[in-house]
């Protein structure tokens, strides 16, 4: 059976419309893995991208309400002013003060984010690495990184330190992994089992480009994996850096993937086809 194809999305007054808002949004593939995956559930939903200029979460949120949408991506700028807007906040939502992904509960809206978790769950199942014991070292204090270091913490990692350039950035970001959280120094990521850039670096390089790194990669080597969250390009400079040192590369794409099938899955109650919304990914 041929895969479903995420462009051929069918609109009949039954359909049950969801979104993805941010600015910019253009570029987003969320659309791409949501219709893929509600396609092959055999679901009548549809997702669709709308430009929300900054400071206009609310408005989207209250929009949400009037149309009945099934459900809402958030991403950037609109994790934060899409909170006051909510009826609440799951656990780890309210702990990282972001939100990319809202559902519908009964009558009230709740925010959720499922960016760590989706770290994890593409982690376990894509990789075969398990966080739980580890030592961890992520890259970055802001969104991204807040919420991988709750998602590592959670998981059972055994020590997760964070660099990043602004020192008081980094001890808020660690104190999300509560006892096994800490600043790091440069000299974690010899030691480190697992390392994960949440930092924009190296996004929107070109094939080949050497440059920049996030790290320096003479403190890589065989045993480590090393994750980019960065996935566009799929193989960032970082990868092939870590590659070239024998440490094992993984790509952002298993988190873009995870985390938007666990949206689809609170707002449907169906499990996605992680399988086809990778190849919608990859496309």
């Amino acid at each position: 059976m041929a895969d479903p194809d995420p462009f051929a999305v069918s609109l009949r007054g039954s359909t049950r419309v969801a979104a993805v808002i941010g600015s910019p949004v253009g570029h987003s593939r969320s659309p791409l893995l949501a219709n893929a995956a509600f396609q092959a559930a055999g679901l009548d939903w549809a997702l669709v991208a709308f430009e929300v200029r900054p400071g206009d979460g609310a408005q989207a949120v209250a929009a949400m309400r009037a149309l009945s949408l099934g459900g809402l991506m958030v991403t950037m700028p609109h994790k934060v002013d899409v909170i006051a807007s909510l009826d609440r906040l799951t656990p780890v939502a309210t702990a990282l003060g972001a939100v990319n992904s809202i559902a519908w509960e009964g009558t009230e809206l709740v925010g959720d984010n499922t960016d760590g978790a989706g770290l994890v769950a593409s982690l376990r199942s894509d990789s075969g690495v398990d966080p739980a014991s580890l030592r961890c070292v992520v890259l970055g204090a802001g969104g991204a990184a807040r919420s991988v270091v709750w998602a590592l913490a959670d998981a059972g990692a055994a020590d997760v330190a964070v660099l990043n350039r602004t020192r008081g950035k980094a001890e808020v970001a660690a104190a999300l992994a509560g006892g096994v959280g800490r600043v790091g120094l440069s000299g974690d990521l010899a030691g480190a089992d697992l390392i994960i850039n949440a930092t924009s670096i190296g996004m929107g390089a070109d094939i080949g480009d050497s440059g920049p790194l996030p790290l320096d990669p003479a403190l890589l080597g065989p045993g480590q994996v090393v994750v980019d969250l960065v996935y566009s390009p799929r193989h960032t400079p970082l990868l092939r850096a870590a590659a070239d040192r024998g440490a094992t590369p993984v790509d952002g794409l298993g988190m873009l993937v995870h985390q938007a099938a666990l949206s689809i899955q609170r707002w449907t109650g169906v499990t996605a086809d992680l399988a086809v919304m990778a190849r919608a990914a990859r496309d």
